[in-house]
């Protein structure tokens, strides 16, 4: 067997690895997702979805908040949050314009 088809193996065989890791943490995400989701079975993620984007909000909000007192010196954490909170609500319009959209779509289909 050559070096390069042994690196090529071993680099597969990372590759893989890392696939498998990727897929078992996207499917520890997907359960946790729908765990203790709300009462309404009709939108189970949805109300969830809301509440973290609210919290990851209200959280950073607290952060700066302490920055700006002089409470804390964490102001690298609290940009963090401020930016993954704006990334929660970007992500979380993006769905409710993509629901919106099958929506008039499902509305203009002729039966």
């Amino acid at each position: 067997m050559s070096i390069t088809t042994l690196n090529a193996a071993v680099g597969q065989s990372a590759m893989e690895s890392l696939l498998k890791q990727d897929a078992v943490r996207l499917q520890r995400d997907a359960q946790s997702m729908q765990v203790g989701l709300g009462d309404n079975p009709a939108m189970p993620g949805f109300e969830q979805m809301l509440r973290r984007v609210d919290d990851r909000d209200q959280a950073a909000a607290a952060r700066m908040e302490a920055v700006e007192r002089g409470e804390s010196d964490d102001l690298v954490g609290a940009m963090l949050a401020s930016q993954e909170a704006s990334l929660s609500f970007s992500m979380l319009m993006q769905v409710r314009n993509k629901v919106a959209g099958a929506v008039d779509e499902l509305i203009k289909l002729q039966l």
